[in-house]
């Protein structure tokens, strides 16, 4: 069995980051460990805590630091409307806020995570992930935001808002911003559809018959190419950080998932602001530029590996 474990990486962080009314006052960590069979060693990440029940069954994820009861409420509102859709998903089994920490209780599922070890596990990485959002990518009707549903105070933004709030502040006074920001600007004539948020090769688990989707707190409401270009960024990378050449990075296959160089170029942006603070600065201007240029999927996906290439040499962390 494999664990439903949780990733921080590429969680959106909305302009607003206030808290809603806790409804479930959560219960003392000891009352969980005897109604759900206890719990193992914490595993601590930036944004959350992660604790493996002992029996195997389920997960205690707490949600800590950026936006926590927002990202609580984002995920399980998406895993209830996923799991209505027929998508094989966690189950929610309590969930709840106290004070600057919110929680869930997720069951764990069983099945492997993609693998880019070979030719085959890249392949069947990609179909996994077109299958995933033909089905998800239904137009909303409602604005571009964080989350899948509307609440009460929530900011209106276009699809291209919608992407670069995610970005600090500290990008809008790079000299590379302004020509990311006019080239996302065709992003607001495409349909506005259900993303996923992180598709990435260990959110998407296969038991040899189905295919299961963990980790939802980054879902939102934005064009599909984001998803697109999350799935296409995560496989360039961990090649290059695979060490992997530039050269001997399968170009044709990966770009069959078309992404324009514009919405890759934001996803690498995206990266580098959520690495360690002055990364950010170590991306070269005329290569994101030329990153932006590229309307042709492969070219742009070749870019993107040079310059994943360029940076990784640099010292940024994966």
């Amino acid at each position: 069995m494999t664990r439903a474990g949780q990733s921080a990486e590429t969680e959106q962080q909305p302009a607003s980051h206030r808290h809603e009314h806790a409804q479930i006052r959560p219960p003392r960590l000891g009352v969980l460990q005897r109604q759900l069979g206890g719990y193992g060693p914490a595993t601590v990440k930036p944004n959350s805590i992660t604790r493996w029940a002992i029996d195997g069954r389920s997960v205690l994820k707490i949600y800590r630091c950026v936006s926590p009861h927002e990202r609580r409420r984002r995920e399980v509102e998406a895993l209830a409307l996923a799991a209505n859709w027929g998508f094989s998903v966690p189950r929610v089994l309590a969930t709840g806020e106290w004070k600057t920490h919110a929680w869930t209780v997720l069951s764990t599922v069983a099945g492997k995570p993609c693998s880019f070890d070979t030719t085959r596990g890249i392949q069947e990485y990609l179909r996994h992930v077109v299958s995933t959002t033909e089905r998800l990518h239904r137009v909303v009707g409602l604005p571009a935001g964080a989350g899948w549903t509307w609440h009460e105070g929530d900011v209106i933004r276009s699809n291209r808002r919608f992407l670069l709030d995610q970005m600090s502040l500290a990008c809008q006074r790079l000299p590379w911003w302004k020509s990311l920001e006019a080239s996302l600007e065709p992003c607001d004539a495409l349909p506005t559809v259900y993303l996923h948020g992180d598709l990435k090769p260990d959110h998407l688990l296969f038991d040899g018959s189905r295919l299961h989707i963990l980790d939802w707190e980054a879902s939102g409401r934005g064009p599909a190419s984001s998803d697109h270009a999350d799935a296409v960024f995560h496989l360039v990378r961990d090649l290059i950080y695979s060490s992997v050449p530039v050269h001997r990075i399968p170009i044709g296959l990966i770009s069959q998932l078309p992404v324009p160089g514009a919405v890759l170029a934001w996803r690498l942006a995206l990266w580098l602001d959520r690495r360690r603070a002055g990364d950010i600065r170590l991306l070269p201007s005329h290569d994101l530029y030329r990153l932006v240029a590229e309307d042709d999927p492969a070219a742009a996906c070749a870019e993107l590996a040079r310059t994943i290439a360029h940076l990784r040499a640099a010292g940024v962390p994966r």
